[in-house]
């Protein structure tokens, strides 16, 4: 292989799976450690990759951008979201099950496509969400106790992990703020990390909905790996090659 197939497989590598280390690159194209160190400094010349301690990462994962609140994200990729929300509903549980929708401005619109002639068991730990399904008299409504964090409107904390350890919930509506092959899914605040992580741990099926914009982003605080993830509702705009590979481990992958 010459040094630009390589490279050039390289940086197909890092894109699909957000990162990789200079030990696991050696030993796929079975060449030395101070050779892919040199193959990655072309590819972060290039802008291709960001080298870090140990290996690269994709450029966009090293962005530092600030958490935005709800207002500012209800005006991001608005019709994407509100196509997923409607894509979203194809997975609700049969009457009789429960429904945990996740806080976000996403999986708010799945909370308003879905249907009023079902009969559900609904919990959030959203109250922009608890006061959409209130405001529609929905019976069967639980909201999460917590502390509320102003940013997002979510309930968080201790009272609410414990909340969501002693249910079993059907079927979780998850959000996330990104979403790698390595580092899963995440989400800025710690706190929330929890509850998402809880809100995985007691669903029996984990639907993610997320745009493409999150494909490819790494935030502080993982909360769930891909393997813990059964389906990612998202747009077209989602790369071709991680779409693949989350097909490749299990998940299905709907274009919404």
């Amino acid at each position: 292989m010459y040094a630009e197939e390589r490279q050039q497989a390289i940086a197909d590598e890092v894109r699909v799976a957000g990162r990789a280390s200079v030990a696991e690159l050696a030993a796929k194209f079975d060449v030395t450690s101070e050779t892919v160190r040199r193959d990655l400094a072309v590819l972060e010349k290039a802008g291709h990759v960001q080298r870090v301690h140990g290996g690269a990462v994709r450029p966009e994962v090293m962005r530092v951008v600030a958490e935005l609140g709800v207002a500012e994200r209800e005006t991001a990729q608005t019709e994407e979201k509100a196509a997923i929300g409607r894509a979203a509903m194809s997975f609700l549980p049969p009457d009789g099950g429960s429904v945990l929708f996740d806080a976000g401005t996403t999986t708010y619109r799945a909370a308003e496509a879905l249907p009023r002639d079902r009969t559900l068991t609904l919990i959030t730990n959203s109250l922009p969400i608890a006061g959409l399904l209130a405001a529609r008299h929905v019976d069967g409504l639980h909201a999460l106790g917590g502390r509320v964090r102003g940013l997002t409107q979510a309930t968080v904390g201790a009272q609410t992990v414990a909340a969501l350890s002693r249910m079993r919930i059907t079927t979780a509506f998850v959000g996330t703020n990104g979403l790698t092959e390595a580092h899963g899914l995440s989400t800025p605040d710690p706190d929330e990390a929890a509850v998402k992580s809880a809100m995985v741990a007691t669903a029996q099926r984990v639907i993610v909905l997320a745009d493409s914009s999150k494909m490819g982003r790494e935030e502080l605080s993982g909360f769930a790996t891909v393997d813990d993830i059964d389906v990612l509702v998202t747009d077209s705009g989602i790369d071709p090659q991680f779409s693949a590979a989350l097909s490749a481990r299990g998940v299905e992958v709907v274009i919404a």
